[in-house]
């Protein structure tokens, strides 16, 4: 199938390459990149696409498109605006709306697991300087008792 992928890149490339505002030519080459996992090149030509085309049901399929990538990257902003997009074209995608709703939930669940650790860092930070102070406090009471003993020393007359 990799090989497939690769033969179409090319034979997509060289459409775009004779008509670049060839709006089939651009999703379809988008969608060999991203079977390729070339995400970034296919996130490219696939926004070209979706801007190029003007039949809202291809526009809805190039939009999904760029949201599952978004999405596989960790970058749910990104997808859920992808994923609406579609779905402003085509309000009846259920399969765009599933992704979707995924995609919250799964930003949500990034959001409070970067809350979690931020709350764990100010934890250890606070924690660290806790141990500090009582260090440094116990440090000066040693050196205090320290003093102490030594003011208690019987001191030797000089002959």
């Amino acid at each position: 199938r990799q090989g497939n992928a690769v033969d179409a890149e090319v034979a997509y490339r060289k459409a775009v390459e004779k008509n670049g505002r060839n709006s089939q030519a651009n999703y379809n080459l988008g969608n060999a990149l991203m079977m390729q996992r070339k995400d970034s090149l296919a996130l490219q030509q696939l926004e070209t696409g979706a801007k190029l085309e003007t039949n809202p049901m291809r526009r809805t399929q190039a939009y999904h498109n760029m949201g599952v990538i978004c999405q596989q990257h960790q970058m749910f902003g990104e997808a859920i605006e992808a994923y609406k997009e579609a779905l402003r074209n085509n309000p009846t995608d259920d399969q765009t709306r599933y992704n979707l709703e995924l995609c919250k939930r799964q930003q949500q669940q990034q959001q409070q697991n970067q809350q979690n650790q931020q709350n764990k860092d100010q934890k250890d930070q606070k924690d660290k300087q806790d141990q500090k102070e009582k260090q440094d406090q116990k440090d000066q009471k040693d050196k205090q008792n320290q003093q102490d003993q030594q003011e208690q020393q019987p001191k030797l007359l000089a002959a």
